[in-house]
């Protein structure tokens, strides 16, 4: 029996125009009513998620950030930071690159120093609370995640991704679309903080069930029983896959889940 059921967005459960399935707010009120829970796991920000979901504040556990922080309400369940000693590096590293833009991303909140209307236009998307700033090494806070953003070239394997790889032995460099990568710490991803939660609620792989299209999806597939790669994913993911859900122009996650439903 599934009790959890873990969705990232962008591509997964978001149509290609970023808007939810129709129905989706009947079909959690019957998980709801079950008692089984739902989590957007995705490389938004956590105020991104909620301000989208704000009226499942309460009741659902998000991933954001890829697996780097995880919160329910108000309340932030655990967060995972870069090395101090490395931030730096890599800040410098991201800043020196040509034609993208940095985003470096705290629980409090991500920091930028650059004003582009077409970066923040496509920044708006996955981090609403922003700072602008006019130096990175003012950060304070705990750095839990280094985005890079090609926007303009939308070419972020080409653009970025393969200059990051060297950084590979101290941190993840990981795709999350074709215009952003994330630099990340090595002990966590999506998958990682599924089984942290799996542990603290006693819930097994077998009963939770989840659904990704990237790169950023594998491990968070691999840590559940009931894995799907939608019909527009990445080949790679579905080779992993269990089984492949309907494409996220389909609402194929809805379609999925009320199968599910319909059968128990």
């Amino acid at each position: 029996m599934i009790k959890w059921i873990i969705s990232d967005m962008d591509g997964t459960l978001l149509d290609d125009n970023g808007d939810l399935p129709q129905g989706f707010d009947e079909v959690m009120d019957e998980l709801k009513r079950r008692n089984i829970i739902f989590s957007p796991a995705s490389g938004r920000q956590y105020y991104a998620l909620v301000k989208q979901f704000s009226k499942y504040k309460d009741d659902w556990l998000f991933i954001a950030e890829n697996g780097t922080m995880v919160s329910k309400g108000n309340d932030l369940l655990f967060y995972v930071s870069l090395p101090a000693k490395l931030t730096s590096t890599l800040i410098d590293a991201t800043t020196s690159l040509k034609d993208v833009y940095t985003v470096v991303c705290t629980c409090n909140g991500s920091y930028v120093t650059a004003e582009d209307e077409a970066f923040f236009a496509e920044m708006g998307k996955y981090y609403t609370r922003h700072t602008l700033i006019d130096s990175f090494a003012s950060i304070k806070d705990p750095i839990i995640k280094i985005s890079v953003c090609d926007c303009k070239g939308k070419n972020i394997r080409e653009n970025a991704y393969k200059y990051l790889l060297p950084y590979g032995d101290d941190v993840q460099v990981v795709m999350a679309t074709d215009m952003w990568v994330d630099l990340m710490p090595k002990q966590i991803n999506k998958g990682v903080a599924i089984q942290k939660l799996q542990g603290k609620m006693g819930i097994k792989p077998e009963e939770c069930m989840a659904f990704g299209d990237f790169y950023n999806d594998r491990e968070m597939l691999k840590a559940v029983g009931e894995s799907y790669a939608m019909e527009n994913a990445v080949p790679e993911l579905k080779k992993i896959a269990k089984h492949i859900a309907p494409a996220n122009s389909k609402a194929g996650v809805l379609t999925v889940i009320r199968d599910m439903l319909a059968k128990n």
